[in-house]
């Protein structure tokens, strides 16, 4: 008899099997298979229920030892924007219960990610006595009104569904301290059910790779200093900021620097897939700079890391991250880090020690920052160095799981 202890992760939209890059595929897709799997090394059984939106995919994937993705009916079988998903959550959950009770499954817990996968998790935990929720949101709604206004899908019923879930979660994971202040001050959350954990990266996945020996992997045959953007490619990611920042270098600066942006909804940078691809390609093309950036569109786990060590200065300026786990990858590769001064990002990077900070939608301190770390090579090797004995030391996935 099988006595292994069964987790169920419940998460609507942030698959592990999906391809990274898109407009709703990235951390919390890493965030979801990487702690699966770690928690699968310890003896746990992992279930994690997601919608099946993709016909090709069979019910149960067997997608480790020790886990398996399921696939669950909510809506069409086609990739739907995730705010658009609140009224297929009905579906989503009875979907939910059904393969459980058809299979007869028990399970310690319930770890939910995000706020629909939240309410889905509350309802399955009464319908089946499971004894905890467990709740990772992702983002909160009240914080992204603020960043982004009130043009948000649902934002009503999201900010009445995550109060909600607040008050009938076990425990809370906030990814950094200033997500549990925001736990705290807008919902009123009980400090008692909040715990830290951040999100991890693999040490066997992510690790340095002497720099020309990744760029030779990439055929990057430049002299020039390499600036890397890698993440989903939306506006709120901040990426127009970057482009803004490199129009504002000194001309012999501009002239010695490349950037590279990895994400987007094709292998190739296709920008008649991708709006934002669109959008920003056209905003270097209006800044003179179509020749100093390069869009190589979204690139499987195994290159990242030879992107990472690649580049000289990794940068992140989004106008809010709730964590931002590319963060840890590039320190994790050596490389020196620009992030914005938000969110998660400025507890993951010690300003000055392991990477820089600025304030996002700053375009003039980002080039002045820029400019600092490309005129000195000892800064950006000491800030490398911090930064890869900071993330090995707090955020290997091993050392999250055993939290």
């Amino acid at each position: 008899m099988n006595h292994q202890p069964r987790i169920a992760f419940i998460s609507e939209h942030g698959s592990p099997l999906a391809s990274l890059g898109g407009a709703d595929s990235g951390g919390q897709n890493v965030y979801v298979g990487q702690l699966a799997k770690s928690l699968a090394a310890r003896g746990y059984q992992i279930h994690v229920f997601t919608r099946w939106e993709n016909a090709t995919l069979p019910l149960v994937v067997k997608w480790c030892p020790g886990v398996s993705v399921i696939h669950v009916k909510a809506g069409p079988q086609m990739v739907i924007p995730k705010e658009e998903l609140l009224p297929c959550i009905a579906e989503f959950t009875q979907s939910i219960f059904d393969f459980i009770c058809t299979q007869k499954l028990e399970y310690e817990l319930i770890h939910a990610h995000y706020f629909m996968s939240a309410m889905a998790a509350v309802q399955l935990k009464n319908l089946l006595n499971i004894p905890f929720i467990v709740v990772t949101f992702h983002s909160l709604g009240h914080v992204k009104r603020l960043h982004h206004g009130t043009d948000i899908r649902f934002l009503e019923e999201r900010l009445q569904i995550e109060k909600d879930v607040v008050k009938q979660a076990d425990y809370i994971v906030a990814e950094c301290p200033q997500e549990r202040e925001d736990l705290m001050n807008y919902y009123n959350a009980p400090s008692s059910k909040i715990v830290i954990i951040p999100g991890g990266f693999n040490p066997d996945e992510i690790y340095p790779i002497e720099k020309a020996v990744a760029r030779k992997m990439l055929n990057i045959n430049t002299n020039r200093h390499i600036l890397l953007l890698l993440g989903r490619m939306v506006p709120q990611k901040g990426i127009d900021n970057v482009i803004h920042a490199l129009s504002r270098l000194k001309i012999k600066d501009s002239q010695s620097v490349y950037l590279i942006v990895v994400g987007g909804e094709s292998d190739n940078g296709n920008p008649t897939v991708c709006a934002e691809t669109r959008r920003l390609q056209q905003l270097a093309r209006e800044n003179g700079l179509e020749t100093s950036i390069s869009f190589v569109g979204r690139k499987n786990r195994e290159q990242l890391k030879f992107y990472y060590s690649a580049a000289d200065i990794f940068i992140t300026t989004p106008w809010y991250e709730q964590f931002g786990i590319t963060v840890l990858e590039a320190m994790a590769c050596r490389t020196a880090v620009i992030g914005a001064n938000v969110g998660g990002i400025k507890y993951t990077i010690v300003d000055g020690e392991t990477g820089a900070l600025v304030a996002p939608k700053d375009p003039n301190a980002l080039a002045s920052k820029i400019t600092e770390l490309i005129d000195n090579t000892q800064l950006r090797e000491y800030m490398g160095n911090n930064g890869l004995k900071r993330v090995n030391g707090y955020f290997t996935w091993n050392h999250i799981a055993e939290q």
